[in-house]
């Protein structure tokens, strides 16, 4: 923003100059219009073709800086949108990061026991992504399903629901961030993974340099929210 800011006075000065020599481009030629001897005729005429060539010159300067000023304005403007899409999801991701495997106990339920505690629900999903993303994960998608500020995630019979696309075990969850720093919240003791291994539930980390997540692919448009009043745009 500075070097926009810089642009504008730079505009400013050479508009400043530019009018001034019109200005005495304009006072030169009434002067010759009058009386004068030849000589002083010349020499006015000699200093008029310097101003006119000055004021082309600063003519030349000023469309460039204005073409240089649209091109900073626009290049801003393109920075503020790619950012705003990332933040959003709307575009696909790769970077390092963990894939989290999820599925159900594969133990044998006693009769006096609830099925229910083998299987998984979406409590449990949204602990595992509570972990990733207090580790600082950047991207996070489940069985292709990119999460985001209104994504959710709810039981749907013996399915989970996530951004209204159901899916079935297991359930795979894309992390983009630290590796080292992914695992350790998942894998710490008294964890989530610890948590659902009593049950029989597997949970199976796997880090690589190039996972995917990609980009939102739900409704985007508001029908209830608007901006406040006052808020900046």
């Amino acid at each position: 923003m500075n070097s926009l800011k810089k642009g504008h006075i730079s505009i400013a000065l050479v508009c400043v100059v530019l009018g001034f020599l019109i200005s005495f481009q304009y006072r030169i030629s009434t002067e010759q219009q009058q009386a004068l001897p030849r000589q002083r005729v010349e020499e006015l005429a000699s200093r008029l073709l310097d101003v006119e060539r000055e004021r082309d010159d600063l003519r030349a300067e000023v469309a460039q800086l204005t073409d240089e000023m649209t091109s900073k304005a626009s290049a801003v403007d393109s920075k503020a949108l790619t950012d705003m899409r990332f933040r959003a999801g709307m575009v696909p991701l790769t970077g390092p990061g963990v894939i989290v495997t999820i599925d159900d106990s594969k133990a044998k339920v006693k009769s006096d026991e609830n099925q229910n505690l083998y299987l998984i629900h979406d409590d449990d999903l949204l602990r595992v992504i509570n972990e990733l993303r207090a580790a600082g994960a950047e991207a996070v998608s489940v069985n292709g399903q990119r999460l985001v500020g209104t994504s959710e995630i709810r039981c749907a019979g013996p399915t989970l629901s996530v951004n209204n696309v159901r899916s079935a075990p297991p359930y795979e969850i894309h992390a983009i961030g630290d590796i080292q720093t992914l695992e350790s919240a998942i894998k710490m003791r008294g964890g989530v993974a610890e948590t659902l291994g009593v049950w029989g539930i597997t949970l199976n980390v796997t880090s690589s340099e190039n996972v995917e997540v990609p980009a939102y692919q739900g409704n985007t448009s508001y029908k209830y929210a608007r901006a406040a009043e006052g808020a900046s745009s």
